[in-house]
């Protein structure tokens, strides 16, 4: 059984920087990519980004790109989300998931089957 675990959260300082890890455990991986999603306590999940496992073809949403990226050490499988400029409204519940095929759209998360448990990001001075 495949499980993902972030980690890399905490309490920064608007303007720093955060970076967050996921990493893979288990016998076999054989999804076709993994992706970000952050989540605020009574909102929906929201898209952030996400990686093809195979080529590590990046994305990030337009509102985030310029702060946020994203890479992975396909050997040790871990997948990272770097974050510069943090400001308050970054503020969430951060996590991971691994999407099995290119089939649908990869910001949607019903297209994913398995998530980590998140790992919270606080930005406050």
């Amino acid at each position: 059984q495949v499980q993902l675990v972030e980690s890399g959260g905490g309490l920064v300082q608007p303007g720093g920087s955060l970076t967050l890890s996921c990493s893979v455990s288990g016998q076999t991986f054989n999804a076709y990519g993994m992706g970000w999603f952050r989540q605020t306590l009574g909102k929906e999940r929201e898209f952030v980004g996400g990686i093809t496992w195979s080529a590590g073809a990046t994305y990030v949403v337009d509102s985030l790109k310029d702060r946020f990226t994203i890479s992975r050490d396909s050997v040790k499988k871990i997948m990272f989300l770097q974050m510069n400029r943090l400001k308050i409204e970054d503020t969430a519940v951060y996590f991971c998931a691994a999407r099995p095929s290119r089939t649908g759209s990869f910001g949607l998360p019903d297209v994913y089957d398995t998530w980590g448990r998140g790992t919270q990001v606080t930005v406050s001075s």
